[in-house]
């Protein structure tokens, strides 16, 4: 019989936020851009969604921690991807996820290649989705554009 191993298995949720890396240039510059848009949000990150990092932020929320959510909404994308994959819709691609609280909106807008994505958190009862969603737009784009991205 083979002794049972007692070393601690990795769980593969993340159950904290992965070590800051320096703030990258450009995304800071996205959170500032969006923040001026859109100065009444609770919280705003750029997201690398392969390492689940968070490559710039900004919070008006104690109660929101930019970098811990990074970590988790990273995995929301990397599912739907994976989703996406096994329901074999290669012609499609993933532009935003909304997640509708009882009084908050969690919007992630992805760029077109998939890497990234800019994660803003507004007060339901005093955002308008639509022009949440088109600062978003044009800010994943400035994302796409300055770093080669851009089709």
């Amino acid at each position: 019989m083979k002794p049972k191993s007692y070393r601690k298995k990795s769980s593969r949720r993340p159950d904290k936020a992965p070590k800051p890396l320096a703030p990258d240039p450009l995304a800071t510059q996205v959170v500032r851009n969006v923040l001026t848009e859109l100065p009444g949000l609770l919280a705003v990150a750029v997201v690398d969604v392969a390492s689940g990092n968070s490559l710039a932020s900004h919070t008006n929320s104690p109660a929101i921690n930019p970098a811990t959510a990074a970590t988790f909404n990273a995995e929301v994308v990397k599912l739907k991807q994976k989703a996406m994959t096994a329901l074999q819709l290669s012609d499609e691609t993933i532009e935003d996820i909304l997640i509708t609280l009882s009084s908050q909106l969690h919007l992630l807008k992805i760029t077109e290649n998939g890497e990234r994505f800019i994660y803003l958190v507004v007060n339901s009862l005093d955002t308008n989705l639509g022009i949440a969603r088109e600062v978003l737009r044009a800010q994943a784009h400035q994302l796409e554009t300055h770093t080669g991205l851009a089709a």
